[in-house]
This record gives C-alpha cells, structure tokens and sequence, in this order.
C-alpha cells in the first residue's frame, strides 16, 4: 500500500553508448543494461551491432524517463565521433 502523497517508484531509464568490435559507436536506451548488452552480443539487440561484435560497454548515464532518454540519445546521435569521445574520457576521468 502506497503512503499518501508520495509518487510510486520509478525504474530509470539509460542512455548507453557501445564500442563495437569495428571501432565504431553505437547509442542506445534501455531500462537494463547488463541485459541489453548481452543481447547486443548475443546478436539479438539491432540490426546495427549484429554484424559488428563484440560489443563493449563505454558509457552509460541514468534519466528519469523514457522520453528524458530518448531526447538525451537523439541529442547524443547528432554530436561528431570526436565530441562522443570527449564525453566517454570526461565520465571515465571522474570516476
């Protein structure tokens, strides 16, 4: 039973970014991770990574929403190779 006043639980969504085994990058969202990678890998996820494993987890970044993570991703598919870069050495640089 839920209190009065108090919202449910909300589960976050992540955005993530993907190495693939090309060198290149691939952005996604899901509300798990362990598991969507597995699937990348397992060559279930996309079309996009079926043909480009292993894949390798680089960044991933919590949003409170579905709709928060799909604008962060479409944000994030519009940014140059190099500027995805900067950003993965940013978040690794700060723990």
């Amino acid at each position: 039973m839920q209190k009065k006043g108090r919202k449910p639980k909300v589960d976050p969504w992540f955005v993530y970014i993907l190495r693939c085994g090309d060198g290149s990058l691939y952005t996604g969202i899901t509300k798990d991770v362990k598991r969507r990678c597995q699937q990348h890998n397992a060559g279930t996820a996309s079309r996009y990574t079926r043909s480009r494993c292993p894949t390798k987890l680089v960044w991933q970044e919590a949003q409170p929403s579905q709709s928060a993570a799909l604008k962060r991703e479409a944000a994030i598919k519009t940014m140059t190779r190099k500027e995805k870069l900067t950003m993965i050495r940013l978040r690794k640089k700060a723990g």
